[in-house]
């Protein structure tokens, strides 16, 4: 008989208060530059290449990391890689507030991003253990995904306000009493876990991943600056996509593999880490066009363009938290799928009617893509076994962070070309000022603030125009992706298989998806 600690572990809310926390900072470690660019660029005066690296160092490092620690953790216990991750995390943040030159913000930002691809491939390995009852296991995935989305969604409020008031090192600083209280919290309230049987560590294999996705993603970014010749980021692109062939192949071979590849015929789990992928991607690639059109094309100040991303955030959090409950009625499937079709309808209502004061269409791709998030963890997570908990976690996540990476490279180099060649003459300026303001929006108010008067509101406008005619080709894209993949999960009645060999279900396990099954093992029809 099963006692009830054992399914309901004393502390597991509290405990899970300090995962969301540990998300929470990672999330908005992604967004709080944002707004702090424009100050970072006047002081420490970086170059081209060192401001790409401050902004997507942490990024890129998570991407490329996740894998790799969470297969550390299954080894050698998630509780103990967590702490790790905080203690790196909150000396990394350090650095990067005390940094006196480009070079040092980039070392800082690359080490914050090893602290949270620990703490991100950690933390989900450790939910299962702490929830095994399936109702309130799908509820801790909820918030705990909602602290990941809003984090990533205040980010742009939080810099704005500490801009507001202290100097750019402060968006840093503030996680340091996070930290120390998640350190102290974690210690008491957290269980120990790992593998009880690890597998021998494939140290070529985490080479070889993460070096393919930085390349991936970096070849990506490069391509989305639209600056200069495209053949290094094209080389570099290719090289990334051989390292990943070479990785796959791989793990196919070898008896014991860093990432089990079994997890992928099971068609449920590699839709919802698809659906996951697209849907962070056009999230994340949406919160930064906002959030460059408030402030660079309106002339909100950090703080304002923060806030007016508040509904963003709000919806998201709520479609995160409330997801599980309402696909008691309709099921995961539908759910997933109705998210995905709510994120693309507001990208739409974007396209059509402005960005500015769309209140309805930014509480739908907060609350679609919140829900989408959540369902598509609690999928992978369900099909994970205990011991191999940790990589699926880290499967998951970096579904999270290549999508916010890729999504943003691909929708901002569609961007970029729409409005370079969108971009006319302006008779009022020079062909030098307009060739200058064609490189960017950021580059346009510059040479706008410059020229002031007539001339510089006639360029202003021709790069608000210019920039609206990319933003409405980024999104329509991003939309007819979304409506498209909606569309074919809603329409799949295929089956799945499972991952790997059949096992004996335990009691704390969590139950199957069916076809129609909710996240708590139910089915909806």
């Amino acid at each position: 008989m099963i006692k009830d600690t054992e399914r309901h572990p004393p502390g597991r809310w509290l405990a899970l208060a300090v995962l969301c926390a540990s998300l929470l900072l990672v999330g908005m470690d992604l967004t709080v530059l944002h707004v702090a660019v424009p100050t970072i660029s006047r002081q420490l005066l970086p170059s081209g290449s060192e401001l790409l690296w401050i902004v997507d160092g942490y990024a890129l490092t998570v991407a490329a990391g996740l894998i790799t620690c969470g297969t550390l953790a299954d080894r050698f216990g998630r509780k103990r890689m967590l702490m790790a991750g905080f203690a790196v995390f909150g000396l990394a943040s350090l650095g990067a507030a005390l940094a006196a030159g480009p070079g040092q913000l980039v070392a800082a930002r690359v080490v914050l991003g090893v602290g949270g691809a620990i703490i991100m491939s950690s933390t989900p390995a450790i939910i299962p253990g702490l929830f095994p009852d399936d109702r309130e296991r799908s509820l801790a995935v909820g918030l705990w995904v909602s602290a990941y989305s809003v984090g990533v969604s205040v980010g742009p409020l939080l810099g704005g306000m500490l801009i507001e008031h202290f100097w750019w090192g402060s968006v840093f600083l503030v996680n340091l009493p996070i930290v120390v209280v998640a350190l102290v919290a974690g210690v008491l309230l957290i269980p120990e876990s790992k593998n009880p049987h690890p597998h021998r560590w494939d140290g070529t294999g985490a080479a070889l991943s993460a070096a393919g996705l930085a390349a991936v993603v970096y070849g990506f970014q490069k391509l989305g600056e639209g600056a200069g010749s495209t053949g290094l980021p094209v080389s570099v692109l290719v090289a990334g996509l051989l390292l990943l062939a070479a990785f796959v192949v791989r793990q196919r071979r070898i008896s014991t593999p860093l990432l089990d590849l079994s997890h992928f015929a099971d068609r449920r789990f590699t839709v919802a880490a698809l659906c996951t992928m697209v849907c962070y991607g056009s999230y994340a690639a949406l919160l930064f066009l906002l959030t460059q059109r408030l402030q660079l094309a309106d002339g909100h100040s950090p703080l304002q363009a923060g806030l007016a991303m508040t509904p963003l955030a709000v919806a998201n959090a709520a479609g995160a938290a409330l997801a599980p409950k309402l696909t008691v009625r309709i099921g995961n499937q539908r759910g997933l799928s109705g998210g995905l079709l709510l994120l693309a309808a507001a990208l739409v209502a974007f396209a059509v009617f402005g960005v500015e004061n769309n209140y309805p269409a930014l509480i739908a791709a907060g609350f679609g893509s919140g829900a989408v998030m959540t369902l598509g963890s609690d999928t992978m997570l369900s099909a994970a076994r205990p011991e191999r908990a940790g990589e699926v976690g880290a499967i998951q996540e970096t579904s999270f962070s290549l999508g916010a990476g890729l999504g943003l490279a691909f929708l901002g180099t569609i961007m970029t070309l729409v409005y370079r060649s969108t971009f006319g003459s302006v008779p009022e300026a020079t062909a030098e000022q307009v060739e200058t303001a064609r490189t960017s929006l950021g580059a346009a108010s510059e040479v706008a603030a410059r020229l002031g008067d007539r001339a510089g509101e006639a360029l202003l406008e021709r790069a608000r125009e210019s920039f609206d005619s990319g933003f409405e080709v980024a999104t329509s894209l991003s939309a007819g992706a979304l409506a498209l993949l909606g569309v074919l999960i809603l329409l799949d009645r295929g089956k799945s298989r499972p991952s790997g060999p059949p096992r004996e279900r335990g009691a704390g396990d969590p139950a199957p998806l069916t076809e129609n099954a909710t996240a708590d093992g139910r089915t909806a029809d």
